[in-house]
């Protein structure tokens, strides 16, 4: 998608502090953080949303979640807690239709989140 911002991100053409990257993902933090710690996981293929989630693409999503893992660890969230969120829709509030995982800590989360 030559207009989508974050397959600008992922090859290159817009410059990002990418704090995590292999064959499948990248990682990066949010420009408008919610939480002290706020990165985005953006899978290297673009899907448009999580609608779009399907049997050749769902090992993808389990491998977010270990990525999410490894990133919590790194960044000290992992011992008391952190959120892995992913938006569906305009009503859903994705706002980039180019599935992507944000991970979110450092901080209390409240419920409901919206």
């Amino acid at each position: 998608m030559s207009d989508c911002i974050f397959c600008k991100i992922i090859n290159k053409e817009i410059n990002s502090k990418i704090v995590y990257e292999d064959e499948y993902v990248v990682a990066f933090p949010d420009i408008n953080p919610q939480a002290p710690v706020h990165l985005l996981i953006v899978p290297k293929e673009h899907i448009e949303s999580p609608l779009d989630i399907n049997e050749d693409n769902k090992d993808l999503v389990g491998h977010v979640y270990l990525v999410g893992k490894k990133l919590a660890s790194q960044y000290g969230i992992d011992k008391k807690g952190y959120r892995i969120v992913s938006n569906c829709g305009d009503d859903g509030g994705q706002t980039v239709h180019h599935i992507h995982f944000h991970l979110l800590g450092g901080r209390f989360m409240t419920w409901p989140p919206g």
